[in-house]
């Protein structure tokens, strides 16, 4: 009897216990925690996202590139939505009732009890007749938001665009990201998407049950702080590329200048371009789907994307291999009857022009094809014919070394790293051991099979205005208030190539500009060193020039391409001339030769547009042609193999039906 007394006692306590943890707990929920409280009322709650603005853009002096203005948008909120005249809203947003109800279908698929965009970036005037009314439509609210500006609507590839986000990208972000957020799509933007989108912020208001805003819900504890972006200091001069915007205007190219002693990118042009205010604003989605639509491709960024053979401006990076190989010297000499032979072929000089007896400077600063056939076979030939393959990849590797074939991880997207030719091409197409020096002769003039995008050639004459290294180019230098050098943008690339070897090839370059092909491009007073190129494509000429300046100390290297410009001294090279004295001197003087700015940026060198798309459609014709002849080489090859037959394929018309050019 006491042991069930003393049970009793037991399990009444332990109830006893449970209680007062219970009561404790409530008491602690209902009066001192106010969290649940909070929780419990979140249906009067109305959450107010606060869009951060991006980061600024600048140039290298400080100038603004990108900054933000505030536009309107109107978000709903499906569950909150009372009945109102749709009618009336739609006639205020300019939008039909079909529109209206395809707009509230995918606000509610996205989320009844969420906010999210309705109408994107109202006008001025409509925003203010909306918010005179905005209570009779309940659900919708006005929600303020910064979009991009462009004061000087220039650079427009390197800066790039932003657009909304998608559903993929959503639902990758781990909530970073929600319906009609914007993220970087392509240039700058993009790249640096993280520093430039800051971190949005949410203030929280009391409501009644008709939406009218009664007060800050819990005095903001809750509340965040829209954080802004990081702002992105360039390495652009803002003038300089404004100043090349206006020269390759009406002309289809690039124009890519670099700091030699940093890597630094002084200008990056590519046209045709467009204002980027065109990506930003109501009417963003009609000029976007014109200017994809556009034959001329203002989205392509050429100086990263755009593959061009080199033509004459690859002649130094020639020599240079070949002097530190010992297979001549300064003092090599050549004479030129106007053409060299090549196997059973002439390859004749620019017009046919008998150059005489040249050495390494006269070569350069004349042009001459033949020198430069001499060096290339001399560079293929020195393993002997049976070793042709093995020479050539010697070679390749050589020029791959100066940035060519391969990407020089520029902080932007889609680079491409341009063509430089295997000997397994080759091998293909001719079979193995079935070419030698004199099939690919017009590799050694910078032509052939050789593609090189435009900030590869600038990069190369930094290489030779540095006497052989490079720093790999770059286009931000800050973020935020902190110099930010990556580490691999402060270490010096050396090509392989012994600084004393320099000397004779850059002699021949301030000659080209001296007294040379570019003489007319002379600048008074400033000892510019350059090459002329001019590099034919489908029967159309590009007309190509590079070059960096002062001759000691440079300052600047510069590359520029106009496509079916014609020679290289005609417009690339006159339009590097007042490039590079802008910006070193900041202004133009006047030439002796008399060429002036205002010709250069008033002519119009684009094709008339049938005639440019049937260039394309060439262009991909040849390329659809040449991998067909591939193709059938690989499988003739095939079946030799198969048969142990030893018949010499057919060698492709389209390799030995270029023409060699050149420049004057």
């Amino acid at each position: 009897m006491n042991q069930y007394f003393e049970r009793r006692y037991i399990i009444g306590g332990i109830f006893i216990t449970l209680i007062l943890i219970l009561l404790g707990r409530l008491f602690y929920i209902q009066i001192i925690d106010d969290r649940y409280a909070l929780s419990a009322s979140k249906n009067v709650i109305r959450p107010d996202i606060i869009n951060p603005a991006r980061g600024t853009i600048l140039d290298r002096n400080g100038k603004t590139l990108v900054t933000n203005e505030l536009v309107y948008d109107v978000d709903v909120t499906p569950k909150e939505i009372k009945p109102f005249d749709t009618i009336e809203f739609c006639k205020l947003l300019g939008i039909d009732k079909a529109e209206f109800d395809k707009r509230l279908a995918k606000a509610r698929k996205y989320s009844p009890n969420l906010q999210s965009p309705f109408e994107k970036q109202l006008s001025p005037q409509l925003y203010a007749s909306l918010q005179e009314r905005l209570s009779e439509f309940q659900g919708f609210r006005v929600v303020p938001h910064p979009i991009r500006s462009y004061p000087d609507s220039t650079a427009a590839q390197f800066l790039g665009y932003i657009g909304e986000v998608n559903d993929n990208t959503i639902a990758k972000s781990g909530g970073r990201y929600r319906l009609g957020d914007y993220i970087g799509i392509s240039g700058v933007e993009k790249q640096y998407e993280n520093v430039l989108r800051g971190q949005r912020g949410v203030t929280n208001w009391m409501v009644d049950s008709k939406g009218n805003q009664k007060g800050s819900y819990a005095n903001g504890a809750y509340d965040t702080l829209a954080v802004p972006g990081e702002k992105l200091t360039s390495s652009l001069d803002i003038q300089l590329q404004k100043l090349g915007e206006k020269l390759m205007r009406n002309k289809a190219g690039s124009i890519v200048a670099i700091e030699p002693s940093t890597g630094e990118i002084l200008a990056f042009v590519s046209t045709p371009s467009y204002d980027p205010n065109l990506l930003v604003g109501h009417d963003r989605s009609a000029n976007y789907s014109r200017l994809n639509d556009n034959p001329y491709n203002p989205f392509q960024v050429r100086p990263i994307q755009a593959f061009y053979p080199p033509g004459s401006s690859f002649k130094p990076l020639d020599a240079l291999i070949a002097i530190q190989e010992g297979l001549i010297t300064p003092q090599t000499t050549y004479n030129c009857p106007g053409y060299y032979v090549a196997g059973n072929r002439r390859i004749p000089c620019f017009h046919g022009e008998r150059h005489g007896l040249v050495n390494l400077s006269s070569a350069i600063a004349q042009s001459c094809n033949g020198y430069f056939d001499m060096v290339f076979e001399k560079l293929i030939n020195r393993l002997g014919p049976k070793k042709t393959d093995s020479a050539f990849t010697a070679w390749r590797n050589k020029v791959a070394m100066f940035g060519l074939g391969g990407k020089l991880d520029l902080d932007l997207p889609g680079e491409l790293a341009g063509l430089l030719p295997k000997a397994s091409l080759y091998d293909k197409m001719y079979k193995y051991g079935g070419w030698r020096s004199s099939t690919i002769i017009s590799l050694g003039i910078g032509q052939g099979e050789l593609g090189a995008t435009p900030l590869q050639l600038a990069n190369i004459e930094a290489t030779i205005a540095n006497r052989g290294f490079f720093y790999r180019p770059h286009l931000i230098k800050a973020i935020g208030d902190k110099q930010i050098i990556r580490k691999e943008y402060t270490a010096k690339n050396f090509v392989g190539v012994d600084s004393e070897y320099f000397a004779p090839v850059i002699d021949g370059m301030q000659a080209v500009v001296d007294h040379g092909t570019a003489a007319a491009s002379k600048i008074p007073g400033i000892i510019m060193c350059g090459k002329t190129g001019t590099a034919q494509v489908n029967g159309e000429d590009n007309s190509v020039f590079v070059a960096f300046a002062p001759r000691d100390n440079p300052k600047i290297a510069i590359a520029v391409i106009v496509e079916n410009g014609g020679q290289g001294a005609s417009w690339a090279a006159p339009i590097a001339s007042f490039m590079v004295e802008k910006y070193l001197r900041d202004s133009i003087t006047a030439r002796p030769s008399g060429i002036d700015p205002e010709r250069y940026i008033n002519a119009n060198l684009m094709p008339d547009i049938n005639l440019y798309i049937s260039q394309q459609k060439r262009r991909a014709r040849l390329d659809s042609a040449r991998r067909a002849r591939v193709d059938s080489i690989k499988k003739a090859k095939a079946i030799q193999s198969a048969s142990n037959k030893n018949k010499k394929p057919v060698v492709p018309n389209y390799l030995t039906a270029i023409k060699p050019k050149d420049d004057e």
